[in-house]
């Protein structure tokens, strides 16, 4: 059977063209290119070819630009990062210059937020703002529709008064007694969104900052700044790993709340959640989103008991695996568990579902319910 020339040329570049790979293709001068460049990174016997200044990998992180579509550049960063050692290469201008910025990139700029020269901060910056002004494009206008839609549905009364009328729910509700004559409907029932206070919840994002949990740092923090513009909920943002740090006014500028995050250390929940339930101040209008593998490097009896405080006083508490589309997460399942034991809801979600996580949870919803017809990943 004859194989076609295509076939050929892909198995040619799987294989890398050594001398026992079978095909005998020959690549055209656009092709070795290609193959250059894949060889650079994956062929084990030339693992130094990308060589130690930036230049090398600046011109690698070109041609990988203009050879392979997005999604494949983001998945050969990640690759050359492991593979070929490259974090050292973060530091340097000319390869921030030329990646192609993704969430995972923004993590490992994270990692190093504390160490990179200050001659490669602005443009470390100016890749993280570009992430983070996609996603803001994508995530920002579902996440405010969701949550006050479901505040707004949430506050209706039927006896509101004048200034609190909701006409359009009204008038539907009472099409049956139009009169005909009067050409007019008669509210028999009025619909109204009550009195508003200044903020109707209260939300706290409490973000286990260890190195695993970088995606989700990422998600959490774009979240945590659209939300703190909704004027219906006051949301507070808590970091932590051994210690605990509240970056809640720095929610206004999602970049420099990024840069605040330094991941990598170890996890002390407990610690964490004594300081939300010290914040806390009104726990029965509290969605507290602990964002975390579960992964307890400090006192586990303590954390388990500070939980059911918070619990118990009134707080929703919803525990989230990950926040990202990394897949499933690695997690501690006794302790999720424990926790799905007593009620609370524990799952993974992935940053399109978030904003109706949100709207359910602040509505007081079941949350393990609408997880579970969302099919995401639940722990029961």
């Amino acid at each position: 059977m004859e194989i076609e020339p295509e076939h050929l040329r892909k198995w040619r570049l799987i294989l890398g063209g050594n001398q026992n790979e079978g095909t005998e293709f020959r690549l055209d001068e656009a092709d070795l290119k290609v193959d250059r460049t894949l060889e650079a990174l994956y062929d084990s016997d030339r693992t130094g070819s990308l060589g130690a200044s930036s230049p090398n990998v600046s011109r690698w992180l070109g041609d990988i630009r203009t050879f392979f579509p997005s999604s494949v550049v983001q998945v050969m960063q990640q690759d050359a990062l492991k593979r070929l050692n490259l974090t050292q290469m973060l530091f340097e201008k000319e390869m921030l210059e030329n990646v192609e910025p993704d969430v995972h990139l923004v993590a490992t700029l994270m990692t190093l937020s504390r160490v990179i020269p200050d001659k490669t901060k602005d443009t470390a910056r100016q890749v993280v703002r570009k992430v983070v002004d996609q996603l803001i494009k994508k995530l920002a206008e579902p996440t405010r529709q969701a949550i006050t839609g479901s505040l707004s549905r949430s506050t209706r009364n039927t006896r509101p008064r004048h200034n609190e009328i909701n006409w359009g729910a009204t008038i539907l509700k009472n099409l049956k007694h139009y009169q005909p004559e009067y050409q007019t409907i008669i509210p028999e029932t009025r619909i109204g969104y009550g009195r508003k206070r200044s903020s109707l919840k209260d939300v706290i994002l409490c973000l286990d900052q260890s190195g695993s949990m970088g995606s989700s740092v990422v998600y959490s923090g774009i979240f945590g700044s659209v939300m703190a513009s909704i004027p219906a909920i006051k949301t507070k943002m808590v970091v932590f790993d051994t210690a605990v740090a509240d970056l809640t006014e720095e929610l206004t500028d999602p970049v420099e709340l990024l840069f605040g995050v330094q991941l990598g250390g170890g996890t002390d929940i407990n610690a964490a959640l004594t300081y939300c339930q010290q914040i806390a101040t009104r726990p029965t209008d509290t969605v507290l989103v602990l964002i975390t593998d579960l992964y307890e490097g400090g006192n586990v009896t303590e954390m388990r008991r500070r939980a059911v405080e918070l619990v118990s006083a009134g707080v929703q508490l919803v525990v989230l695996l990950a926040l990202s589309d990394d897949g499933s997460p690695s997690y501690d399942h006794r302790n999720a568990q424990f926790l799905a034991d007593m009620g609370v809801p524990v799952f993974a979600c992935t940053p399109d579902k978030f904003p109706d996580l949100m709207a359910a949870a602040l509505t007081k919803q079941d949350v393990s319910l609408w997880a579970a017809k969302e099919e995401l990943i639940l722990k029961k």
